[in-house]
């Protein structure tokens, strides 16, 4: 229950602030309105799938023309642009409404949004009046003909009043356990933003429901606004109800995906003590499978017979089947293009078939032994261990020809990875590969490899194709056997990126990566090439060729190494919505030694372009080589989708 009163009857205060109660007010500052998306389709096929849109037909279209007002200093224009961000028909004056009828509704729903965005404010003396063609909407009568020979002109009279600041503040539950208000943002002084109440209330109920208690509620809340010294006090009360544990988990919506599995992979243990974030861990986990467009995980609003609190998941699951194509270009490296078939859901509990090819080094070569191709097929499996596991595995067929090293090789490789938290992963593999090499030591050598790859992934980044908070770590341990050469060698990598806005619209965004590795146990020679250690292009360093960086033979043949360091600092600036401009610097080393000894840092610099897009932003980048030696190019232009790194 809410309740608002005036501490002092004689205050000129509107009458709404001494009538209606603030739960209608509270919290609400304005309707964001989300235009559906829509598919795009090739030859019959659907490469990106959303809600199709609707066409409105307004019936008895009527246009308006409308003006905001506000009384008062507003120097920055900030409580200008909130209120015009709240009113609907400011938004909306570009779209007709049905009528004298629908003119009239949308202005009143406008009169609780701007009294809304008042109290966010902290504005509870303030008034808002609405004249439709110059007659006040609350004289207006519900048949009121608004027609006119042109659009009907609209006045929005805001008085705001002056800001009002908390005063008393008193938290208690319904067995007078009181509440540290300062703790919850609720301090004597501040600004009583109607925001500042709700959070406080909303952390107040969450901190509850953690400690077992699914219906934890504020039973009360009384404000009363004191005009005279321009304070707010409020008094909330809080009841935590029964605590309980989980029940049973229930599903709805499941058509072709299995229900017992989604219920299992929702996690949520039977008989554990009630805890929201165990639910909302349940609905990332599903959401993970990327086999349904929506989910939703939710405690029962009531208890079962036996006192525990039912779980009901419930889903909407998307296309299966998908395909797709993509290409890239690098002056260095040429031009590539890819394609791929998958299904989501293939036996009925989220196992993923991906079947992919791709062809580069494009306008580089016209030789098709020179061609670098690839083609794999991908299965996954989640839950194999529980709801937190994964298997995963692959059969690759491969060419390549890069500078250092002419390459074709089969490969099978199968491994299971392990979520420990939401931020970290480990993961365990075996890979199997023939390989037919050519390089600077051997000529078609036939290599068999074994690998036992090792991973852990630490990513607290907030967007994976676009981040601008967090970080991510990677640690890769792999022992390796060579059979045919007997060669056995261990690799160890360490990757680090770290992302952080400068600003809180975070259109400038400061990111930069350091990569480490070292083989141990056998001499370079002894390393089949495609294992060593090599740095160069658009993932590594910028304005050098791809693999170019590091030791050469005779022929200025690129070896590779046993060791690599990288560094690359990035600056992503967002000019506009959808466009960007990020300069960077990126460094680079390889060694033909375990200890990164006896070679010098390549450094390249340059600036990129960035285009956002659903599924990530496109990237241009152009960098020059800044120590360029006589076999590196003079610059650079790389291009791809998401960012570098």
């Amino acid at each position: 229950m809410t309740h608002v009163r005036d501490i002092n009857s004689e205050a000129r205060g509107p009458t709404w602030l001494r009538s209606l109660s603030a739960a209608l007010y509270l919290g609400v500052a304005s309707v964001a309105v989300t235009a559906p998306a829509g598919a795009i389709e090739i030859f019959g096929f659907k490469l990106f799938e959303g809600e199709e849109a609707e066409t409105v037909v307004v019936a008895d279209p009527l246009s308006y023309s409308v003006t905001l007002e506000v009384a008062g200093a507003d120097p920055e224009g900030e409580l200008r642009a909130e209120l015009e961000s709240a009113s609907q028909l400011v938004q909306g004056a570009d779209r007709p409404v049905a009528g004298s009828i629908g003119l009239i509704q949308r202005a009143n729903g406008d009169f609780e949004q701007l009294i809304a965005a008042l109290y966010e404010n902290a504005r509870y003396a303030g008034e808002v009046r609405i004249l439709l063609d110059g007659r006040r909407l609350a004289e207006l009568p519900p048949d009121a003909d608004l027609r006119s020979a042109g659009p009907v002109p609209v006045r929005i009279l805001v008085e705001p009043g002056k800001q009002f600041r908390f005063g008393d503040v008193n938290i208690r539950d319904v067995d007078g356990r009181a509440y540290a208000a300062d703790e919850q943002g609720l301090i004597s002084g501040q600004l009583a933003r109607s925001t500042v109440i709700l959070d406080a209330e909303q952390a107040l109920v969450l901190e509850l429901e953690k400690d077992g208690h699914p219906f934890a509620q504020v039973s009360g809340r009384d404000v009363g606004a004191d005009h005279a010294r321009g304070v707010l006090d409020v008094s909330l009360t809080l009841e935590a109800g029964p605590t309980a544990p989980f029940g049973q988990t229930a599903v709805d919506g499941a058509e072709s995906v299995n229900s017992a599995f989604i219920a299992r992979m929702a996690g949520v243990k039977q008989g554990e003590q009630y805890d929201p974030e165990e639910l909302a861990a349940a609905e990332k986990r599903l959401r993970s499978l990327e086999v349904f467009s929506s989910v939703t995980v939710r405690g029962s609003e009531s208890l079962a017979a036996d006192g525990s609190v039912p779980v009901q998941v419930k889903v909407a699951e998307r296309k299966h089947r998908y395909l797709g194509a993509g290409a890239t270009y690098s002056s260095t490296d040429g031009g590539g293009l890819e394609a791929y078939w998958g299904h989501r859901n293939l036996f009925g509990r989220a196992e993923k078939l991906r079947i992919e090819g791709s062809v580069s080094s494009l306008g580089m070569t016209s030789e098709a032994k020179d061609m670098t191709w690839r083609g794999a097929m991908l299965f996954e499996k989640p839950g194999v261990l529980g709801p937190a596991s994964k298997f995963t595995s692959k059969l690759e067929v491969e060419q390549e020809n890069p500078d250092a090293y002419r390459r074709f090789s089969v490969e099978a490789a199968a491994g299971v990875s392990y979520e420990l938290t939401p931020e970290q992963t480990v993961s365990a593999g075996v890979n199997v590969e023939y390989a037919r090499l050519t390089d600077s030591f051997n000529v078609d050598l036939e290599t068999i490899t074994v690998a036992l790859p090792l991973e852990y992934v630490r990513d607290t980044r907030d967007n994976k194709l676009n981040p601008t908070s967090g970080t991510r770590l990677a640690l890769l341990v792999e022992p390796t056997y060579e059979l045919n050469a007997g060669a056995t060698f261990v690799k160890l990598r360490a990757e680090a990126s770290a992302y952080r806005a400068l600003d809180a619209d975070k259109r400038f965004v400061v990111a930069g990566r350091v990569a480490a590795g070292s083989i141990y146990g056998a001499d370079l020679a002894s390393i089949p090439a495609n294992r060593r250690f090599y740095a160069g292009g658009g993932g590594s360093v910028r304005g050098y060729g791809y693999q170019d960086i590091g030791p050469v033979n005779a022929a200025g043949q690129p070896t590779g190494g046993r060791s690599v360091l990288e560094a690359s600092g990035e600056v992503r600036i967002q000019v506009t919505e959808t466009v960007g401009i990020v300069p960077f610097v990126d460094a680079g080393l390889v060694s033909a030694s375990e200890s990164f000894s006896g070679s010098d840092f390549k450094l390249g610099a340059g600036v990129g372009l960035r285009y956002g897009t659903p599924f990530g932003p496109l990237r241009i980048d152009v960098a020059v080589p800044l120590n360029k030696g006589p076999l590196d190019p003079d610059y650079g232009i790389y291009a791809g989708i998401g960012q570098a790194f």
